[in-house]
């Protein structure tokens, strides 16, 4: 078997497979003869679908029939439908604005609406986006550039300026200007009902594991390569930096998602505002994997400013690697896919699947988990019964991962941690895990033994997964 197919059977092996009960996957046909490797999804103002592939074109569906909007773009990796019915498209050398002057449902205009930043001609070079604010600014994100000797690097991917590895802003009216710095491989970004942009990036060289991060304005996150075009840094200045000085200004990400466990290849965050549609997970956020062909499910908290929380496995088994996801207005789950590059679990090149809930079923999950001053409340979403619920039945650990310049990180200090109680509420939709938590762990729960609720049904998914950056004050 040759090395890379050793790998990635590690890879896809590594994780187990996670079944929400309530919740349909189905598979759409998608254009005869055409490689749809989808990289961009989003809904038009009549709620269809439009995606574009990772091979140029752009598409959208009504009802059952597809039309080819768009054709001729450079490996596109983001699509936003605006409100004025144009489309923009984040190529690889520009953001393009479509627009059909006819009415026939094509694009017959192809507008150049941003090209401030540079293309070298290197294949990791993507440009991934698109997502808008409540006030029309539009957001995207560039790759660093992979095995190009010319290109500069600080030990892990490259860039030959041009701010690669940074995010970017463009108002309603075309301005473009630099958003965030120190993005690796920025594959998916999101917008939260508050208009916060999110992003996650892929593990690397100064990334251990995949994860999920808050994007403020003029943020660092982690990879310094972007800082060769940053005002105040540049190649020169950066010469004489040390690796541990990169530490003292870098945003730890929101939510780590460990490699091989639960993702490899992140897409993009999608916040559940469907009122109920998708079930009881209204406001929680889902992140599908590429790698994985799974969808996660993530619960933000805001401690001490910033943003943490736990990651929870959703749904395995999807038909190639979920790559853009995004809900209509009734609620059902979009789901645009390809295994293009980096191979998925999915035994399918491409794909479009959505996934919608059966409006009745009330699964049996932990729902949320929320950090206190001496231990975590997890609730549930059915009650649970009293004799299945204890600390026996449960098992923590916790560990960290490195910031370096070495390709990702092992966890860092894993050890077992000592649970002193867990004490279940007189309802059975919540109980309380006793113990001292400490800032800048990961913390992982498991139920070995599965607790069952009060019908009888044993719970789902039985891991959760939570970042802790700050404590609570006590």
């Amino acid at each position: 078997m040759k090395p890379f197919l050793v790998f990635l059977f590690w890879a896809l092996a590594a994780a187990s497979f996670a079944q929400t009960s309530g919740y349909i996957a189905e598979s759409l046909k998608t254009p005869q003869g055409v490689r749809f490797h989808v990289t961009g999804l989003d809904l038009d103002a009549k709620d269809r679908p439009v995606v574009c592939t990772r091979l140029g074109d752009v598409w959208r569906l009504d009802g059952t029939n597809w039309t080819q909007v768009a054709t001729g773009l450079h490996e596109p990796c983001g699509l936003l439908c605006q409100p004025d019915g144009s489309i923009l498209v984040s190529q690889k050398p520009e953001v393009t604005r479509l627009v059909d002057t006819d009415g026939d449902g094509k694009a017959d205009r192809y507008q150049t609406w941003a090209d401030e930043f540079e293309y070298h001609n290197n294949y990791h070079e993507f440009n991934h986006g698109l997502v808008r604010d409540s006030k029309g600014n539009v957001f995207g994100a560039l790759n660093l550039s992979h095995a190009d000797p010319l290109a500069f690097n600080v030990g892990g991917l490259g860039s030959s300026g041009g701010l690669r590895g940074t995010a970017y802003r463009i108002s309603p009216i075309g301005a473009y200007s630099t958003f965030a710095w120190g993005l690796r491989s920025p594959a998916g970004l999101g917008m939260s009902p508050k208009d916060e942009l999110f992003y996650t990036d892929n593990q690397g060289n100064w990334v251990g594991t995949s994860s999920l991060s808050m994007v403020a304005e003029g943020s660092f996150h982690a990879e310094p390569t972007s800082l060769r075009d940053h005002p105040m840094f540049g190649i020169d200045r950066m010469a004489t930096m040390a690796d541990e000085d990169y530490a003292t200004f870098r945003t730890i990400p929101s939510v780590w998602l460990p490699h091989k466990e639960i993702a490899n290849s992140p897409g993009n965050p999608v916040w559940d505002t469907t009122g109920g549609a998708f079930g009881v997970f209204e406001g929680q956020v889902f992140l599908g994997d590429l790698t994985q062909s799974n969808l996660l499910r993530i619960q933000l908290e805001e401690v001490g400013g910033r943003y943490q929380g736990v990651v929870f496995p959703f749904l395995d088994g999807f038909d190639s690697g979920n790559i853009r996801i995004k809900f209509d207005r009734k609620g059902t789950l979009w789901i645009g896919q390809t295994a293009r590059g980096w191979g998925a679990k999915g035994d399918k090149d491409f794909g479009l699947q959505k996934v919608t809930w059966d409006g009745e079923t009330v699964p049996c999950e932990m729902h949320t988990m929320t950090l206190e001053a001496d231990g975590f409340r997890v609730s549930f979403t059915q009650p649970m019964a009293a004799e299945s619920v204890s600390k026996d039945a449960l098992e923590v650990s916790s560990w960290w991962y490195a910031y370096h310049r070495q390709y990702g990180s092992p966890k860092i200090d894993e050890q077992e941690v000592v649970v002193e109680s867990v004490e279940l509420a007189e309802d059975g939709l919540s109980a309380f895990i006793k113990f001292a938590p400490e800032k800048e762990k990961l913390y992982f729960f498991e139920w070995k033994a599965k607790p069952k609720s009060t019908f009888g049904e044993p719970l789902g998914n039985a891991r959760a997964y939570y970042t802790l950056v700050n404590l609570v004050a006590p």
